[in-house]
């Protein structure tokens, strides 16, 4: 009967022997086998950018634009190989030409744009205080130079403005914060502008600002809302009065 165990013994003990190379063979497959979460890893995407965020008016970086951009306004004397000299200016559009006597004289005594450079100072205080958010990023609006949205409560001028100097800077702020009053007498910031009612002198130059492919869909109450902007945009006090009037002293 012992034996008989023995016997049943050993050939278990045989057969356990005979399949441990396959068991160990296993063993080692999924040793060497390549873990599947750093797979996995790999290949996932890398996380998704944040969307660039709205450039916010920076107004020392501001002043350092103007700057350089008002020097290319000024008009130079260039000599000629063959004797004599030549005069170069930039025009803005709906200016004169200059005489050479006024080149000359621009030359001599510069403009120094300080009046444009504290009218955009002021401006861009009393609209930060009014809760407005002036911002560099490309306006909605096809062609336009700036808009004011008042559901985000944001003025946004294209980033190119700030190159075109001083003077054609003070005129976009100047028109946009007139807009921000319009709002700000209909109800608040967030209120879809309202004619204020200021006097608007139909000349033909402002009457030419409304035939712009910009217009071009515009209704009858966003050209008349227009019109009191552009009447008013070069009279650089008259935003910063309206935005004090109607936005209760920057809390509009």
């Amino acid at each position: 009967m012992n034996r008989c165990w023995l016997a049943l013994g050993l050939v278990t003990l045989a057969l356990v022997l005979a399949s441990l190379p396959d068991v160990l063979r296993g063993a080692a497959l999924l040793a060497v086998r390549p873990p599947r979460l750093p797979q996995l890893l790999q290949r996932q995407d890398p996380p998704a950018q944040r969307p660039a965020q709205p450039q916010t008016l920076n107004e020392t970086s501001l002043a350092a634009q103007l700057q350089a951009a008002d020097r290319d306004w000024l008009p130079r004397a260039e000599p000629l190989d063959g004797g004599g000299t030549r005069y170069i200016y930039k025009r803005r559009a709906g200016e004169p030409e200059l005489s050479i006597a006024e080149i000359r004289a621009l030359i001599i005594d510069p403009p120094s744009y300080l009046a444009e450079r504290r009218a955009i100072s002021d401006l861009l205080e009393l609209l930060r205080r009014s809760g407005v958010v002036v911002v560099l990023r490309q306006p909605i609006k096809t062609g336009a130079a700036a808009e004011w949205d008042p559901q985000q409560r944001s003025l946004r001028i294209r980033p190119d403005v700030p190159g075109r100097g001083s003077v054609e800077f003070a005129r976009v702020l100047n028109h946009e914060a007139i807009h921000v009053a319009q709002s700000c007498a209909a109800g608040g910031l967030a209120a879809r502008p309202k004619l204020l009612g200021i006097a608007v002198p139909l000349t033909p130059a402002l009457q030419a600002q409304l035939q712009e492919p910009l217009y071009a869909e515009a209704s009858a109450t966003e050209r008349a809302l227009e019109l009191e902007a552009y009447a008013h945009q070069d009279q650089l006090a008259v935003g910063l009065a309206l935005v004090k009037l109607h936005c209760r002293d920057g809390r509009g």
